[in-house]
């Protein structure tokens, strides 16, 4: 029936080229991150009601259940990311893993709707965050396999976009249906989502699947190039080698004594092939065991070998943790500060979702000048910003509005921060590929894996930055949160600007030295030129 997820039918799919555009399927991933992050916002408001008049929980206890259904998500999130991320580099269709991701989404909200005890609100969150870890993990990748690394930063602008705009609107939306309408009109509108959801992600065509059909479509690869132009002449596009046909041909065009001889010569190193390109990449005076060793390691692995991407992950961790951090500190501040209600409270977060409209901005920037310098900037200039939130302590106009400002200066160096380090990620992957062998990181390359190692940590920081805000706050207070927050902030610009676009100081290096080796050449053609 769906023969156009794998490209097996003859006849190509109505509006072929749309379907497979990469307008549309962007549009798909950025949807499908809003209606992941809407379904998780949606029940905040919900959930302590859930729990006292469904699940019996008592009042006093509401506060440590939610921690703990946090807790769950996020370990969820933690644990399934990198397998997702294995098995989507695995599977021949990103698509499929997709829509399984769904699946998920809405057997959770299911669970989360209908439950009536603690184990259906548990499982709820498992799903829930076993399906975040499908969407973003397989979504991200699909958008690099789609756009290539020279042009994600402008596709992880819409995505930053879409998931801003979904954790502004979900706790509103979600608050305002429950007051107005009832806590099954609340689902409703996640279920309504989740089927518009599911009509695009049904609708969109991969590119690679597309080619089927239209032989013109350009595929970009692991490098930023067509599969094409990153394939070696004679050489399996996959494993980087000589293709068996290829060697039967070159064996045909020798005389048969020489082709004897050849074989003769050649037999004790042919006697085992290299399993994969990983294990062709080890040096050949490297034992046979450690060759079969490390062509079974998987691509993440070798990841975890570069410091870049390392860096790349720690300000990610980073960022997750500022931002969640005021998940629980900046409602109860305003709260108790100024004496506003839970609408208040969640219109306190515009200053800093507004910011993040820039998003494809930046993402544009970042592609052209690289993602160093404005990741940078963006953890610079949050750092004075969370320190200078300690001045406000006061209900007062100019309090309010002071308040106001810092946020939307925050949310200005947090968009700065965020778009270029989510794009650093394919960036940082397609220059470790280009020095590997072809084939090297499998056949879809390691995208999906490298986005699962975001996506752990995004989760680590999303465990991290409630539980460091909202302590420090309880026990210390909200200057010395801010302070907190500010300094993990400012040592993070360190990293970032050192290892964000490969090491900085490698680049001055080799810069340097080509300057040098240009001003000797240009000394010898003076020394060599003949004098009148």
């Amino acid at each position: 029936m769906f023969t156009w997820l794998s490209g097996s039918d003859d006849k190509p799919p109505a509006f072929l080229k749309f379907r497979s555009s990469k307008t549309f399927i962007i549009v798909v991933v950025a949807s499908a991150v809003f209606t992941d992050i809407f379904a998780y916002g949606i029940v905040v408001p919900v959930f302590p009601f859930a729990l006292t008049e469904r699940a019996a929980i008592a009042e006093e206890d509401v506060q440590l259940w939610v921690s703990i259904f946090l807790a769950v998500y996020g370990a969820a999130l933690l644990v399934a990311s990198p397998i997702c991320g294995w098995l989507a580099d695995r599977m021949h269709s990103r698509q499929l893993s997709f829509l399984l991701g769904l699946i998920a989404l809405g057997g959770s909200t299911a669970l989360l709707c209908a439950g009536s005890s603690i184990a259906m609100f548990t499982a709820g969150r498992v799903l829930q965050g076993v399906s975040a870890a499908v969407v973003w993990v397989t979504g991200l990748a699909l958008l690099v396999d789609t756009v290539g690394p020279d042009e994600i930063g402008v596709a992880m602008g819409y995505v930053g976009l879409s998931m801003s705009l979904a954790i502004l609107l979900s706790p509103l939306l979600g608050g305002i249906v429950f007051e107005e309408a009832g806590y099954y009109s609340v689902y409703a509108m996640a279920f309504g989502l989740i089927v518009l959801d599911l009509v695009l992600r049904f609708a969109m065509i991969e590119r690679k699947v597309a080619k089927n059909w239209l032989p013109e479509l350009e595929i970009v690869g692991s490098s930023g190039k067509s599969e094409f132009d990153q394939a070696e002449p004679g050489k399996d596009p996959e494993s980087g080698r000589a293709s068996p046909l290829d060697v039967l041909e070159n064996n045909e065009k020798l005389s048969p004594t020489k082709t004897l001889e050849t074989n003769v010569d050649k037999r004790p190193a042919v006697s085992r092939q290299p399993s994969n390109a990983a294990e062709a990449a080890v040096p050949d005076h490297a034992p046979s065991l450690v060759k079969r060793v490390v062509g079974r390691l998987p691509p993440v692995v070798f990841l975890f070998g570069s410091r870049r991407i390392l860096a790349a992950l720690w300000a990610c961790m980073i960022q997750a943790t500022l931002l969640t951090s005021f998940d629980s500190t900046l409602p109860l501040f305003v709260r108790d500060t100024f004496g506003w209600d839970s609408i208040g409270a969640g219109l306190i977060f515009l200053p800093v979702i507004l910011p993040s409209f820039s998003g494809p901005v930046i993402g544009t920037l970042s592609d052209k000048y690289g993602p160093r310098w404005l990741a940078t900037a963006g953890f610079v200039l949050s750092c004075p910003v969370l320190i200078l939130l300690r001045l406000v302590h006061e209900n007062n106009l100019n309090q309010k509005v002071m308040l106001c400002a810092f946020l939307a200066i925050l949310g200005v160096g947090l968009t700065l921060a965020l778009t270029p380090v989510m794009a650093e990620i394919s960036y940082a992957v397609a220059d470790k590929a280009k020095r590997r062998p072809p084939g090297f990181f499998g056949k879809n390359g390691a995208y999906a894996q490298a986005y699962g190692l975001f996506n752990m940590a995004w989760a680590a920081g999303s465990m991290i930055g409630p539980l460091l805000g909202g302590l420090v706050n309880r026990s210390e207070g909200w200057g010395t949160a801010t302070l907190i927050l500010g300094c993990v902030s400012i040592f993070t610009a360190l990293p970032t600007a050192i290892w964000t676009g490969g090491s900085f100081i490698k680049l001055r290096k080799a810069r340097q030295e080509r300057s040098q080796a240009g001003v000797d050449s240009a000394v010898n053609a003076e020394t060599c030129e003949p004098r009148a």
